[in-house]
């Protein structure tokens, strides 16, 4: 039989037990101690960990970072206020003679992106950025800005400042503020004791959301109303002859330089008077009403319309010759023109086009974006719906499929450059300008193809020349253009300069082409060497009374009903009620000359001297008659100082 000592057994089963308690309970006090320490270390990491909380020493290094984020969002968002939604604006686009606007407006040396603008190919381009467009562009200019936060005098204090070389921001572009978001390792040491950021936010105030969302408003109602258009259109036909009739016997002039002029200063005078609707300005007077334009909802920002005198300007008008806008009078056949029977209408065709800046601003926040107002034929521009820009180009100029080498000279064979266009038949295409290498000023180019087109060379100082050839089997061309030079112009009567009392015609005609001086307004004169023929009329007071009378005047018309389809006239009787009339201004000298001008008379000249015949002033009705019949056989004495 086996026995079994029951408690040595027992003994050695509780130490075991012991051992195996001991061992569990280590176990769980190490696991208690990593419970505690992890808590501790949570609560004291807690605001790298939440990007919430700071620890108190670090605050000052930290609200510095962010107060780095906020200034450079501001510096981002004011660039992007000052460039039209842009802090890397669109790739310069240069215009041409034909349509001279880039696509930036040069504003105080700065290049502000047009939003709408006539490219220099007479196409209709926008250039309006999205808001999704414009927070890309302020997160990269974050991202590339906010490494060059300093903070030296941290460093100097005691802190050790690490800041990542790599920041991911996502900006959200508000109404009244700039949400910034920023993924950026940051570390703070000072001491013994450490902090560890990597998730920032801040919130900038910041207008620049209203603002575009403003400018989008103002923008896509301007498209659909012109209203810059219609006040276009008012200021061009109140500073520049488009439309009337003035009474009087000779020809009125204008200069399109003198028109340009107005219409820049008229422009610069007006279009700061523009208003948007709302609760920003003064309408004391109710004149200023005119200039108000609702948009549908008032504002509560300032707006400003602005255009300056050396911004570009595209203006065309016909029918002008040689820079010169003339209007004959009616009436001036024998015996009635000198009688005061006569009249001068115009009608003058406009293609007008400029810049206007529009600003919103509130304290010292601004947004500003620039449109192109287009006034095509008298007529403000097509409304532009929104769907797609048109393309203005002419269909002639679209295809431009055959080479010609165009060579420009003056009269000494020395190479001038010259904007090169063509026209075939009604329809004018600008090719691009010849440009001096050497001896030579020379363009080679695609034309359209035209048979018996014309190639016009226009340069400064140079008369404008023209050329007929075929662009069909022509491959080079070789044009001259004779030199302008200004002189003074001096008109006498016998010897006798003409006086403030009296005043003259000069009209220079030659080849084909005339140009026209009233003097004593205009006293000088650009001519180039060439067979003139020149006529002056020279007028003075006179104070004569033709007495009416009344006529009448009796015409065969069809007879009404069944008759007049048989061909029946009868007659039918108008009287004519001619008023009294009084002759103010009556020609009392002048005279014709053919005359060549040679370009030796004018390099060596700084005065034009013609003296014309004096007929008298009349005194009665036939001596009217009796002076206008002299114009044509009397001449003239032409010389030069």
């Amino acid at each position: 039989m086996v026995r079994i000592k029951m408690k040595n057994f027992r003994g050695r089963d509780q130490n075991e037990n012991r051992k195996c308690f001991k061992a569990q309970t280590t176990i769980f006090i190490i696991i208690a101690i990593a419970i505690v320490a992890g808590i501790v270390l949570f609560f004291y990491f807690k605001g790298s960990l939440t990007g919430q909380s700071v620890p108190k020493e670090f605050e000052p290094v930290y609200n510095y970072y962010l107060g780095c984020i906020e200034n450079e969002a501001l510096i981002g968002a004011k660039i992007l206020g000052e460039q039209g939604g842009y802090i890397e604006v669109p790739e310069f686009s240069p215009g041409s003679s034909y349509m001279p606007f880039s696509n930036q407006l040069n504003f105080l040396g700065i290049g502000v992106p047009y939003w709408h603008y006539v490219s220099g190919n007479n196409v209709v381009k926008e250039q309006v950025p999205s808001k999704e467009k414009i927070e890309s562009e302020l997160n990269y200019f974050l991202e590339e800005n906010i490494l060059e936060c300093d903070f030296s005098g941290f460093v100097e204090q005691g802190f050790r400042v690490e800041i990542g070389d790599e920041a991911k921001v996502n900006t959200k572009i508000q109404e009244n503020n700039i949400n910034v978001e920023i993924e950026q390792n940051l570390n703070i040491y000072f001491g013994e004791n450490s902090w560890i950021g990597k998730s920032h936010s801040t919130e900038v105030d910041s207008n620049l959301g209203k603002f575009y969302n403003l400018a989008k408003d103002i923008y896509e109602d301007w498209k659909k109303t012109m209203f810059l258009e219609n006040y276009g259109v008012d200021i061009l036909r109140l500073y520049a002859p488009v439309d009337g009739t003035d009474f009087g016997c000779s020809s009125k002039i204008w200069t399109v330089r003198e028109i340009r002029e107005n219409l820049t200063r008229a422009l610069e005078a007006n279009t700061g008077f523009v208003k948007i609707k709302g609760d920003y300005y003064d309408l004391s007077k109710e004149e200023n009403k005119y200039f108000v334009h609702d948009i549908g909802n008032d504002v509560d920002v300032n707006i400003n319309f602005l255009y300056l005198r050396d911004w570009p300007m595209k203006m065309q008008v016909w029918p002008s010759e040689d820079g010169i806008l003339r209007a004959d009078p009616v009436g001036l056949q024998e015996g009635l023109g000198m009688m005061g029977f006569c009249y001068v209408p115009y009608h003058f065709v406009y293609d007008f086009a400029y810049p206007v800046l529009i600003q919103m601003y509130y304290n010292d926040e601004m947004f500003q974006f620039p449109v192109v107002v287009y006034i095509n034929k008298n007529q403000p521009r097509v409304p532009i719906d929104g769907e797609g820009l048109p393309n203005v180009v002419p269909e002639l100029c679209e295809h431009k499929n055959t080479e010609l080498a165009v060579y420009t000279y003056d009269t000494n064979l020395e190479p001038v450059e010259a904007e090169i266009s063509f026209k075939c038949f009604d329809t004018s295409c600008n090719i691009g300008k010849t440009i001096k290498k050497g001896d030579d000023a020379f363009l080679v180019d695609y034309f359209p193809q035209c048979v018996n087109g014309f190639v016009i060379a226009k340069a400064e100082g140079y008369e404008t020349s023209k050329y007929i050839v075929s662009s069909v089997e022509e491959s080079e061309l070789s044009i001259i253009l004779d030199k302008k030079y200004k002189l003074d112009l001096e008109i006498k009567k016998e010897g006798r300069v003409v006086s403030n009392k009296d005043y003259a015609v000069v009209v220079f005609r030659k080849n084909n082409k005339s140009q026209t001086i009233s003097y004593p307004e205009q006293k000088q004169i650009e001519l180039t060497e060439g067979q003139y023929g020149i006529k002056v009329y020279v007028y003075s007071d006179a104070d004569l009374s033709l007495e009416g009378g009344s006529s009448q005047k009796c015409v065969s018309v069809p007879k009404s009903g069944v008759f007049g389809f048989f061909g029946l006239t009868e007659e039918k009787c108008f009287d004519l009620n001619i008023p009294d009339q009084t002759v103010e201004f009556a020609v009392s000298g002048g005279g014709t000359q053919s005359y060549y001008i040679a370009e030796s008379e004018l390099q060596g000249s700084n005065k034009l001297i013609i003296d014309a015949m004096s007929f008298g002033v009349p005194s009665k009705i036939e001596d009217l008659q009796e002076n206008y019949n002299r114009l044509d056989v009397s001449r003239l004495n032409v010389g030069f100082e």
